[in-house]
């Protein structure tokens, strides 16, 4: 895992990946499954990712991983965490298990409150190796991971990791600031879940009330009900033009695209029943809905199982 740090390096902000981080939570659901996704309800608690200075070093990195792994649902699997000099916060080797080897930067020896975070990314590589999930390209695969972390219950510390003032540029991962707020409001969400308290990163909770509110966003779309008078008004003259060929025509996208076009939504002809349908992006776990333009309704998203009020 990279990290960013010293007085100097600039940090990367807002949301430049995240078409990649929507698809890597839609990943999560198809591989795990709703059900399995929800097993995941319980984040790692900051009295279980504690490490200070009294703690003997190995004892305590074990525990601090051993507290990850938990977290993360790994049960049979067992980190064995050394620390070396190196570039990289940490690197982990990825075998058949059941002990993987996790390698940590040597300033964690000293500087133990970001261990955590640190182990939480590496952690969550070896649930993905498990679980047989990755992108093609190794720059996806690494906010897969990102996302992963944060989204099942350990990536909070990522976030909390994050650090920028007159002294100190940190940041561990490979999403930014925003886009670790955005995957942990999502879960909040999902969970009912508040993890503010959790910061003690003043600039950490700063980045989650700005990924919070593009999260919210994405449930005040259009068809939702919960749009606002404006995306109502933009979708109900997409859905004219859609209706009369003038203008969106069958397969055309519609409406704001939110930086990446995922969020639009689609017009097509229903060919079944004559008519309209509308696709759109699942606001939980971005999977595309296709339901029939005919007014009020309320859709079941097949993969994350969430019911949705609708105006089409």
């Amino acid at each position: 895992m990279t990290e960013n740090g010293g007085p100097g390096g600039p940090i990367e902000h807002g949301f430049p990946h995240l078409a990649t981080v929507r698809a890597s939570i839609t990943a999560l659901f198809r591989r795990l499954s709703a059900d399995g996704i929800r097993a995941h309800a319980t984040s790692i608690t900051p009295a279980d990712a504690a490490f200070d200075a009294a703690d003997d070093l190995h004892l305590g990195a074990q525990r601090v991983a051993a507290a990850t792994v938990r977290a993360l649902r790994l049960p049979d699997a067992r980190m064995v965490v050394s620390f070396r000099a190196m570039e990289e916060a940490a690197t982990v080797e990825l075998a058949a298990g059941p002990e993987y080897f996790v390698e940590v930067n040597d300033r964690f020896r000293t500087h133990r409150r970001d261990l955590a975070a640190a182990l939480s990314h590496e952690v969550a590589h070896v649930l993905l190796h498990r679980l047989d999930l990755r992108f093609p390209g190794a720059a996806e695969n690494e906010l897969l991971t990102d996302t992963a972390a944060a989204y099942l219950g350990a990536g909070w510390l990522l976030l909390d990791a994050y650090r920028e003032d007159a002294l100190t540029h940190q940041r561990f991962g490979y999403l930014t600031p925003e886009e670790f707020g955005y995957v942990l409001a999502k879960r909040a969400a999902l969970f009912g879940e508040d993890p503010s308290p959790w910061f003690t990163s003043p600039r950490a909770y700063e980045a989650y009330v700005r990924g919070r509110a593009l999260a919210e966003r994405d449930h005040r779309r259009a068809p939702l009900a919960a749009a606002g008078p404006l995306a109502r008004r933009r979708y109900a003259k997409a859905r004219r033009a859609a209706a009369s060929g003038s203008g969106a025509a069958a397969g055309a996208t519609a409406g704001p695209a939110a930086g990446d076009g995922s969020a639009a939504y689609r017009f097509e002809q229903d060919g079944s029943r004559g008519g309209l349908r509308v696709s759109f992006p699942c606001p939980v776990c971005a999977q595309r809905l296709r339901v029939p333009v005919r007014g009020r309704l309320r859709a079941r998203c097949g993969l994350c199982h969430s019911v949705l009020d609708c105006l089409t």
